[in-house]
């Protein structure tokens, strides 16, 4: 009798909890079919600042795994060019900053000088290596405040091994690459038929299946933006592909670099009129959003407001948890800046070097619904829950 009386509340619990998350798909027909929880739209992104890099070393797999271990919405990548065209995932034009290039001997003469940016660079260039050269080569970290056991276990990777990365994800994981120094990648490295860095970036998109125009039913399954600080790189892969693109924004003393405009510039409400029949937002270094002087942040600019009303999102760069990159104001604690620039400053994504603290974060104050339980694992949970009354 109890049992029978506890019938109605088990269904409406189950119906109650299915209702909270998202849609239920049917069940497969024949053999176990996985359907991929979804990316979450509902509360601002955590982007993965070149992968989980506060804890281990930058662009590399591992770092990628454990930022969506970490429960980070977007992967984000730096695209460069090996000698022999290959894309590759690494930030800086030169190796020398974070990887073991001066430690092999053999490629002692390749160091060269190049002007990038109207600055002359001294280094080893990605571009006068070989991909299996690149390969012999092994990554470090970039800080040496940051955890150090890590150095020299992790190759550079190409950029397909890194879609692969977030195609076999256990959920939708977004990627977020940006087409890094693209004025100097086509003035070393020639591709077939006169195609250039932004092409070869479009068609490996092409390959692994993304495009769609954002929020759209392509667009969700496999979630990508693609960022530039070259405005005109991004202009000219809109005739490419209808993703979603972000413009990107350096420090206020920085021009452009293929354009050379300044930032009062790119940042004036006429070019939001303009870019954003191309972009759908913009990445800001954030404390060109919010100035800082003597490690003190001061009160807000209007760029944020401003961008909002020419309808163009905001996801500034980069926020990091250690005492050597937080603000004074903050107390030495990264949930106090997540708190200040989601719910007060508003943006609507974050490029962090600590997946894990965002999210954990962003799940106190803002949970998700729990969908990783099948119905029928709702409804043994509620079951478990109810039966033992039943029982008494």
């Amino acid at each position: 009798m109890i049992l029978t009386r506890c019938l109605p509340l088990i269904w409406l619990s189950l119906l109650t909890v299915c209702a909270a998350g998202r849609t239920l798909h049917p069940l497969p027909v024949k053999g176990p079919k996985t359907v991929k929880l979804q990316l979450q739209t509902s509360r601002p992104y955590n982007i993965a600042h070149r992968g989980s890099n506060g804890e281990i070393p930058e662009e590399t797999t591992a770092a990628y795994l454990k930022a969506i271990e970490e429960g980070t919405d977007f992967i984000e990548t730096d695209i460069l060019s090996s000698k022999d065209g290959v894309l590759i995932c690494f930030h800086d034009c030169i190796l020398d900053e974070t990887t073991n290039v001066a430690s092999h001997k053999e490629f002692a003469d390749r160091k060269r000088t190049y002007d990038v940016q109207g600055f002359n660079i001294t280094g080893f260039f990605t571009f006068d290596f070989t991909l299996k050269e690149l390969k012999q080569l092994r990554i470090k970290q970039r800080y040496a405040f940051r955890d150090q056991q890590y150095n020299g276990m992790y190759p550079i990777i190409t950029f397909e091994e890194f879609l692969t990365i977030a195609r076999d994800a256990p959920r939708v994981v977004g990627i977020y690459p940006e087409i890094k120094n693209p004025v100097l990648m086509n003035q070393h490295v020639k591709w077939p038929g006169g195609k250039k860095f932004e092409d070869k970036v479009v068609e490996t998109l092409k390959k692994y299946g993304y495009g769609g125009s954002y929020l759209s039913k392509k667009w969700l399954k496999k979630p990508l933006f693609i960022q530039s600080f070259a405005p005109t790189s991004l202009v000219y892969i809109s005739n490419l592909t209808d993703s979603p693109k972000v413009l990107l924004i350096d420090d206020v003393t920085m021009p452009t670099q293929d354009t050379n405009q300044t930032y009062a510039e790119i940042t004036s409400d006429a070019y939001f009129e303009y870019i954003k029949q191309y972009v759908v937002g913009i990445g800001p270094w954030k404390d060109t959003i919010v100035p800082v002087i003597n490690n003190y942040v001061l009160a807000p600019t209007d760029l944020v407001k401003r961008a909002h009303a020419h309808n163009l999102q905001v996801h500034p760069y980069t926020y990091r948890n250690e005492h050597e990159f937080l603000h004074y104001n903050f107390s030495q604690d990264p949930y106090k800046e997540y708190d200040y620039w989601i719910n007060e400053i508003g943006v609507d994504g974050l490029f962090t070097d600590f997946t894990g603290s965002l999210h954990n974060f962003q799940e106190w104050t803002s949970p998700l619904p729990d969908t990783s339980k099948s119905p029928r694992q709702l409804l043994s949970q509620i079951a478990s829950l109810v039966l033992p009354y039943a029982k008494a």
